[in-house]
């Protein structure tokens, strides 16, 4: 017994299965479950590494799988196999496995050519080895085929769906009637019934019933049988009553009228049909049963079909058949637990066993649903009832335990495969695939890839992804690569996804020609590539200072229809800046683009943009007069991507020239004057920006929020803290302060108290309870100047007066704790993850700067490894502070944080 022994812990040693069933039941069950059995108390605890090695326990399902002799009959299929597909159709290229088999002195019978065709169809060998074996058996002296040899092989090509071939081959047939010792009529009737056209059937049979002659039993019941399979009703009638005249009824004849009967949905003429026939003591075959059986599941009537077994159980009826249609019904339905009572019951002891078909597709159900307890159950079951597995359930039991967990078991069932002919389907192949890529096994999840494209099964896209993403994750890049060329070759196409993870690993390990050579071999082969794969190889060619390749991958991409954005094509013009001669790359590139197309202002604004930040205006300049010879107006983007472009390179004279001359073209209006304040602002040039923030208020222009952040942001550098105050009162005046210029104000109190000093000397006189008044306080508490209570809530709510409050404004706060109160500091921590917001790099550099400060080292460690959970690395002045001040171990969890990012 091969699997019985697996139920208990306690029986002898002899076989190594026992503790299986242990080692995953015990995980697969409720606690509750497990906790009232009666041996949980004095059982070890559960893993899956319980009992004998992985080796022991594949020997004893070997033992289940062994396999019958079919050496013979593997060594006529291999002699077929390996015969190539003729170029040319003539006699002795279709007869080129004549010699090879003939010297395998085979004894032909009826029954040994039929085994041969039911070995190939039973073991997926092709159909063209059949037919060989057929034609060559047909041609041997002293053996001629049957009624039964054609019909096998008949149900071999309809099977495959290959009717146009049956079609030729009885036509061959009928063409060559004299070299046929087989009654010819019968033959081809027997041909056309089974290739789904019963008319022609019915026109031979009619041609011979004019000739004289007649079918036999066989033909007539299988010409009966394809008339109801087509539902050609009127004929049916008529086939039966010449089959009961002739004395030619049987038990088969009332199966398939029972069909008849169930495919007119006439279900309880059907059942009084055949209790009539019980009635009458005339024998009734089990697939009658199974006919009414199926019908009443497939109409979802599962009880009246319970019923209707039990009925017949007591009138004696062969209900085996029934009882394994039935279970099969339950199953696809997803009746799981119906069916496994059923497996379980009484009924399976008094002989209804299902048959190898049902138990499959009852473990597959319960392999999806993830019911491995009940899995393991019915594999018991099986072994039990004396049921020999075939390959489709080998592939159930290594899912099986890739889904247990039990890699090692799985793995060696799989390595041990070729010993019992075992061979793995895709869904196996996927699901061994994956398990060894969660657990570690990255270079036996690729050896069985390799395997399972040799074997003609390529994996699902999902798992070929997690077997690239694991190879990338451990930088085995040489394997990834020659696994894609190993599927190009093949002609298989990657996914996207795929291609970016493999492309991007290849950029980030600044391997960009390999990036390069598999973007040209994907791209043959595909007629497009992902966005992103573009993204990573021009971003990766632009770091190799490698512009002229990062521009026509740029074009490439442009036209097969991806839309690059402002910040790739300021990156691809930036590298061509920095290479020789960059006028010419410039305009190269530029010209490339407006020949392949159409001019258009966005164009024109990305390359004005891309001068600007390449530190080229007067290529931008250039840019800006084509636009306008290209008969495009300048829009509003248009001169405020050129006027960004003079201040950012400082070129401040530049920017008022072009400022004054757009000013004569056009009526200038809020959005042009935020941008030329702003500009000016971070070209730390305070008094134009002042000078333009007072034009726009005497031309009754109200200042952008944006204009008065910078410009107070940078006159507090400036410690123009005059000037500060008179904008955060005009401001005021208009509105509530932003967080951002909170902030800053925020900074200064703490760094001196000059703010605050300059704060009571401009504003001397104000209502104590009006905003800038409760600002003023705000200052003077943060900067000492005023005693005040400064706790936490206290804290926050004279804030939230002045301005809202946002994650920076606690890391201000935080900063200002550690100086003194680092445990204060903590307090503060939680105090803004309970408010909810997210702590930043600066939240975790704050304190841990803080803590470091202090001496307390061991803290700071912890902190940083949390920071580096977070995915955040400290700034450049802790980096310096901690190479002083922490130990070795400390600095070696900081290098890892490093690398790791």
């Amino acid at each position: 017994m091969l699997l019985t022994s697996i139920k208990h812990l306690h029986v002898a040693k002899s076989n190594p299965l026992k503790y299986l069933s242990y080692s995953y039941s015990s995980l697969l069950v409720s606690p509750n479950h497990h906790s009232s059995s009666s041996s949980s108390s004095s059982s070890p605890p559960p893993h899956l590494n319980l009992g004998p090695n992985p080796k022991d326990l594949v020997a004893s399902f070997k033992n289940w799988f062994k396999p019958r002799n079919t050496a013979l009959l593997d060594c006529i299929f291999r002699i077929l196999n390996s015969q190539d597909q003729p170029s040319t159709d003539d006699a002795s290229s279709r007869h080129s496995a004549d010699i090879p088999l003939s010297h395998l002195t085979l004894r032909l019978s009826e029954a040994f050519v039929l085994d041969v065709l039911s070995y190939g169809l039973s073991s997926s060998k092709d159909v063209l080895s059949c037919l060989k074996f057929f034609d060559w058996a047909g041609r041997q002296p002293g053996f001629h085929h049957t009624k039964a040899t054609y019909h096998a092989i008949f149900k071999i090509l309809s099977k495959a769906k290959l009717m146009s071939l049956m079609l030729d081959f009885l036509r061959d047939f009928m063409r060559h009637r004299y070299i046929y010792k087989v009654r010819f009529h019968d033959t081809l009737v027997l041909g056309y019934a089974l290739a789904g056209k019963p008319a022609m059937a019915l026109h031979l049979y009619g041609r011979m019933r004019f000739q004289g002659l007649d079918l036999d039993a066989y033909v007539y019941h299988v010409l009966l049988n394809a008339l109801v399979e087509e539902s050609c009703f009127d004929a049916v009638d008529m086939i039966a009553k010449q089959i009961s005249m002739r004395g030619l009824e049987n038990e088969v004849t009332h199966s398939i009228l029972v069909k008849y009967l169930c495919k007119q949905n006439k279900l309880d003429e059907a059942e009084a049909y055949l209790c009539r026939f019980v009635e009458s003591r005339k024998r009734v075959v089990g697939h009658a049963v199974g006919v009414i059986v199926d019908a009443l599941c497939k109409r979802n009537r599962f009880e009246k079909a319970a019923t209707l077994l039990d009925k017949f159980t007591q009138l004696n009826l062969p209900v085996e058949r029934g009882y394994g249609v039935w279970l099969q019904n339950v199953v696809q339905h997803g009746r799981l637990n119906q069916s496994l009572d059923f497996v379980s019951s009484k009924k399976l002891l008094d002989g209804h066993v299902p048959c190898l078909f049902r138990y499959n597709i009852l473990v597959l159900r319960l392999l999806r649903e993830f019911r491995l307890k009940d899995v393991c159950d019915v594999l018991i079951e099986m072994e039990k009832d004396g049921i020999v597995p075939d390959n489709v359930t080998m592939n159930a039991v290594l899912c099986f335990f890739c889904k247990a967990g039990m890699v090692d078991v799985a793995i060696e069932l799989y390595n041990s495969r070729s010993e019992f002919g075992f061979s793995l389907n895709s869904m196996t192949f996927n699901y061994l695939i994956n398990i060894l890529c969660c657990n570690g096994g990255i270079n036996e999840a690729y050896s069985v890839l390799r395997n399972s494209i040799h074997e003609g099964s390529f994996p699902g896209k999902k798992t070929f992804a997690v077997l690239v993403d694991a190879l990338c994750r451990d930088g085995k890049l040489d394997k990834m690569k020659e696994l894609v060329v190993f599927v190009l070759e093949r002609n298989y196409r990657p996914s996207y996804s795929v291609c970016d993870s493999f492309i991007e690993a290849l950029c980030k390990a600044n391997r960009i020609e390999d990036a390069y050579l598999v973007h040209g071999e994907l791209s043959r082969i595909k007629n497009d590539m992902a966005r992103n794969t573009y993204f990573y190889l021009i971003h990766g060619f632009c770091k190799s200072n490698r512009g002229d390749i990062a521009a026509s991958l740029l074009l490439e991409m442009q036209e097969k229809g991806h839309r690059p954005t402002r910040e790739l094509f300021k990156t691809v013009i930036c590298c061509l800046c920095n290479m020789q001669s960059p006028e010419n790359q410039f305009f190269k590139l530029l010209g490339m683009q407006l020949s392949h197309f159409e001019p258009s202002s966005r164009i024109f604004h990305f390359f004005i943009d891309g001068a600007g930040h390449a530190k080229k205006p007067e290529l931008a300049r250039v840019v800006f007069e084509m636009l306008q010879r290209n008969s495009i107006k300048p829009t509003l983007r248009s001169n405020i991507v050129m006027l960004h472009c003079y201040l950012k390179n400082d070129r401040i004279s530049d920017a008022l020239n072009f400022f004054n001359d757009v000013r004569q073209r056009r009526r200038i209006g809020r959005k042009f004057y935020s941008s030329m304040v702003v500009g000016l602002c971070k070209a730390n040039s305070a008094d134009y920006a002042l000078n333009f923030m007072r034009e726009m208020r005497h031309n009754n222009i109200s200042p952008s929020v944006a204009c008065y952040e910078y410009l107070i942001q940078l006159l507090c550098w400036k410690k123009s803290y005059g000037l500060v105050v008179n904008l955060v009162s005009d401001l005021q005046a208009r509105g509530r302060l932003s967080s951002f210029i909170g902030n800053v104000l925020l900074l200064h109190c703490f760094l001196s108290k000059k703010l605050y000093e300059t704060w009571t000397k401009f504003r001397e006189v104000e209502d104590e309870t009006s905003d800038i008044s409760l600002l003023g306080q705000l200052i003077g508490t943060l900067s000492g100047c005023i005693k005040a209570r400064q706790d936490i809530e206290s804290l926050e709510e004279m804030i939230e007066q002045c301005f809202p409050l946002d994650i920076y404004t606690y890391n201000l706060l935080l900063r200002k704790l550690t100086v003194s109160k680092v445990d204060q500091a903590f307090e503060l921590y939680a105090w803004i993850c309970k408010k909810g917001y997210v702590p930043n790099r600066w939240t975790y550099d704050i304190i841990i700067h803080g803590l470091l400060e202090k001496g307390r080292r061991a803290e700071a460690r912890e902190w940083l490894e949390e920071m580096r959970g977070k995915g955040c690395v400290p700034t450049e002045s802790t980096k310096r502070l901690i190479e002083w001040l922490v130990d070795k171990t400390t600095a070696q969890v900081f290098n890892s944080s490093e690398r790791s990012l």
